[in-house]
């Protein structure tokens, strides 16, 4: 679990974001420690994916600050970002479809400057998702939706990310899948891994994360230990459908 003791892993603090004229995310702060798995809640064009961008540095706040482990990092490129210890599974899970399996995953480890331990790597996260050691050789395209969400998942992890982002993971997957996937992303977090989660099914991701944020237009509306948002009777009725 989150210990809150200690420095925030990332930290948003009165982060206001423009597009253009157009006012994004207003005066958002956030914070995430470590061993923590988080969710941001929200209908769409509520700021959901602007506040993902912002961690990553694809967004660049207009005002004040984003910290990654303590460390101001405004204005620090995505890459440096990767470096420290922050990756992402995309929504969709976009993988290289023409690419094996194994090469997916060394793509995970060469955006991060891994070392020679590419090796452990790759074991560590067939042992998390077996069904992909069967399929090693095999294009990433010809897998199973539930496979490529577990590709696209243990390409992630091959940089041992200290956050680990997820952006929609329940998105045009099968209920069936969505209960597997929130699964693994449990497993994923207990064996060390801080998860920050932007979703759309709110009780599904209530159901794993110890927090969660609601954004509304740009703004943070709620802000709670998960088992209160899902009793409060605003979040009922805007988004728990109940």
């Amino acid at each position: 679990m989150g210990n809150m003791n200690s420095t925030p892993l990332l930290r948003f603090t009165n982060v206001n974001t423009h597009y253009g004229p157009i006012h994004i995310l207003q005066d958002v702060s956030i914070e995430i420690y470590p061993g923590e798995i988080v969710c941001l809640l929200g209908g769409n064009a509520s700021g959901k994916s602007t506040t993902l961008k912002t961690s990553l540095g694809i967004v660049k706040p207009t005002s004040g600050t984003v910290e990654f482990d303590g460390e101001v990092i405004n204005d620090k490129p995505t890459s440096y970002r990767v470096a420290r210890g922050i990756a992402v599974v995309p929504e969709n899970r976009r993988i290289f479809g023409q690419m094996s399996v194994m090469e997916n995953l060394e793509m995970g480890a060469y955006l991060r400057d891994r070392g020679p331990d590419l090796k452990d790597d790759v074991d560590r996260v067939l042992t998390l998702f077996p069904r992909l050691k069967e399929r090693l050789s095999q294009p990433g395209g010809t897998l199973s939706g539930g496979e490529q969400q577990m590709l696209a998942m243990g390409r992630a992890l091959m940089s041992r990310p200290r956050l680990l982002l997820m952006d929609e993971p329940s998105m045009g997957l099968a209920p069936i899948l969505v209960e597997q996937n929130f699964e693994l992303i449990q497993q994923i977090n207990r064996q060390g891994t801080t998860v920050f989660m932007v979703e759309q099914n709110a009780n599904m991701a209530l159901s794993i994360a110890q927090r969660g944020y609601v954004l509304q237009t740009g703004r943070i509306v709620l802000a709670d230990k998960a088992e209160n948002l899902l009793s409060n009777e605003l979040m009922r009725k805007a988004y728990l459908g109940r």
